[in-house]
């Protein structure tokens, strides 16, 4: 579901849809609060911990930055090896 939000932001990378954007990234940070108060593993966690650190830099930025997002998004990816899979598919 985090993906999905950030697969939907990445459609509203525009400076003309920032508002929709910053929306976009508040979905993002809580369904990740939500999913790291539920994960039981440790070391999970603590990697999406810093994974939110990244989406709220974007989330404070003043303008949509395209690099910065395919970067974080493609960071959030790599946690998982299925997810890895799809970078080539979502990412290019």
């Amino acid at each position: 579901m985090i993906a999905n939000e950030m697969q939907r932001a990445s459609k509203l990378l525009t400076p003309d849809r920032d508002g929709s954007l910053r929306l976009a990234y508040e979905r993002v940070l809580r369904l990740l609060d939500l999913t790291v108060a539920v994960q039981p593993k440790r070391t999970l966690r603590r990697e999406l911990l810093r994974w939110r650190d990244l989406v709220a830099e974007l989330y404070l930025a003043p303008g949509a930055d395209p690099v910065q997002h395919r970067e974080v998004f493609r960071c959030l990816l790599r946690l998982r090896p299925e997810a890895s899979r799809q970078i080539p598919l979502l990412l290019g």
